[in-house]
């Protein structure tokens, strides 16, 4: 007997997990979210939630908007559960299972005016976003803003209408202006180096478009704080749907299902003000750099690492890979041989310590996180999470053995079959490109560096190129196991 999640069944649902214990008809909007996927339910939806849980702050609730036909779909799924959304923690020994209110609204994908309208708000002080690496627009060759792209040309020409999330953004700041609010800060929680930099050379490259004096504007006026998130989320499936329902009698549309760990680091830049979060964990410090340098070179490039060759040996769940010994001792000799080396000291923190906690995360059996979901969208991760450790050790004349068979591991994964012949289905925006490239490159590795929006210098690199061209040939005739043999015996 299961209970379908909603504000009427709460005393029902308390029975197997905990629920809101602050009077959810007390919240009122204090932040506008683009991009209500799993990973903003299970971070900052869930930080909202504790803080909320204090007794404070409740001027801070949050309300959904999005610009995909996807967010729609879950729009209507929450909005048939009250906006409530079940959020499992998942460890080897246990796992626990909460309900969080703190959302109190969705707004309808599409209808800007209702949108603009509600970013007009005086209460509104923060427009956050979870829009994924890719949903920046940004080239990446030289990691810059692309005004050129078509979505922001239709919304430079379309700015009382906008479709993306830049384009509502500064139409709710322009009708501010207008009106004589005070503009509100917009806080970006994707994983991209200097998160706060690249949205703000977003929104400012769009209103450069649409006008030179509003872009000066915008700098002068606007806060972009930088942030660094972290908490393994996967895909929510059917299997932890019938998960939920079997070990927690609840009927949830869209649950979440992550790790305990969570960690938020923010830059203290909010000028319109902010919830009190550092009651429930937050910290916030002047520089974010080097956390975010470390989490996104150890554990997305570590993820980045472990998700190709695991992909290409049928590997399905990252804790198989985990206990996969190939695999888990590539990971740990790239990291310790050529990414930790060229991380910056982080504050209080030791980076072989960091590492271990990220392969004790990776090894959770229990968060049922997918080698496939780390493989997607290596266009535009890698050039985030793996070819920027590249280029600093060329520039340092060091070796890039380990990081060139990373980056072959990927191209060979985007041939798109796996060693046994398997076929691995569309897994990147650019998946076509990707595979004739790589289809190319079996004849001639060379192809696959041709891509030089995407490896920028390091393509001409002659250390680079000659340790890629090996790998990937060793690949295509030894296969994955054997390369991976090789590696880890200094002898590819």
């Amino acid at each position: 007997m299961t209970t379908k999640l909603s504000a009427a069944t709460l005393d029902a649902v308390s029975k197997t997990a905990s629920v809101p214990q602050y009077d959810r008809s007390s919240l009122t909007a204090g932040i506008v979210h683009f991009g209500v996927g799993n990973f903003h339910r299970a971070h900052q939806a869930v930080y909202l939630d504790d803080l909320f849980a204090t007794g404070s702050d409740h001027d801070w609730a949050l309300v959904g908007a999005g610009v995909r036909e996807a967010d729609e779909a879950m729009r209507q799924k929450l909005l048939a559960q009250d906006l409530l959304t079940t959020v499992v923690e998942q460890e080897a020994e246990h796992s626990t299972a909460r309900v969080t209110g703190g959302m109190i609204d969705y707004l309808q994908p599409g209808d800007s005016a209702a949108v603009i309208a509600k970013l007009s708000d005086p209460a509104i002080r923060i427009v956050s976003l979870t829009i994924t690496e890719g949903g920046y627009y940004i080239d990446p060759a030289s990691q810059k803003f692309d005004p050129k792209h078509p979505d922001i040309a239709y919304d430079a020409a379309h700015s009382h209408a906008p479709k993306t999330a830049f384009g509502l953004i500064l139409a709710g700041l322009l009708a501010r202006r207008s009106a004589g609010i005070e503009p509100f800060t917009v806080m970006s929680c994707d994983n991209i180096p200097g998160n706060g930099h690249v949205t703000e050379n977003a929104v400012i490259g769009l209103a450069r478009l649409l006008d030179p004096e509003l872009a000066s504007w915008v700098k002068d006026n606007v806060a972009f704080p930088n942030g660094m998130v972290d908490r393994i989320t996967p895909a929510t499936s059917d299997r932890e749907r019938d998960l939920l329902a079997q070990n927690f009698g609840i009927e949830d549309n869209w649950p979440v299902f992550c790790e305990s760990f969570r960690q938020w680091v923010l830059e203290d830049k909010f000028p319109a003000g902010r919830p009190a979060l550092e009651k429930v964990g937050v910290q916030f410090v002047a520089d974010v750099a080097p956390y975010e340098h470390m989490k996104i070179r150890i554990l997305n490039g570590g993820h980045a690492t472990i998700a190709y060759p695991a992909g290409l040996m049928d590997i399905h769940f990252v804790h198989e890979a985990m206990e996969n010994t190939l695999v888990a001792a590539f990971l740990k000799k790239v990291e310790n041989d050529e990414i930790i080396p060229v991380v910056p000291p982080v504050p209080d923190t030791n980076l072989n310590d960091y590492f271990a906690l990220c392969e004790r995360r990776f090894g959770n059996p229990k968060i049922g996180d997918t080698v496939r979901r780390l493989a997607l969208d290596g266009s535009n991760r890698q050039p985030k999470f793996i070819i920027p450790s590249a280029a600093d050790r060329v520039a340092a004349g060091q070796s890039v053995t380990g990081l060139a068979l990373v980056s072959a591991l990927w191209c060979r994964y985007c041939y798109g079959t796996t060693d046994t012949g398997v076929v691995i289905e569309p897994n990147d925006p650019s998946w076509d490109r990707l595979t004739a490239q790589a289809k190319l490159a079996k004849a001639d590795p060379k192809a696959w560096l041709a891509m030089t929006d995407i490896y920028g210098e390091l393509a001409g690199n002659a250390t680079f190129v000659a340790a890629f061209d090996h790998a990937l040939t060793t690949l295509w005739s030894v296969g994955t196991n054997a390369t991976l043999e090789r590696y880890l015996a200094n002898s590819l």
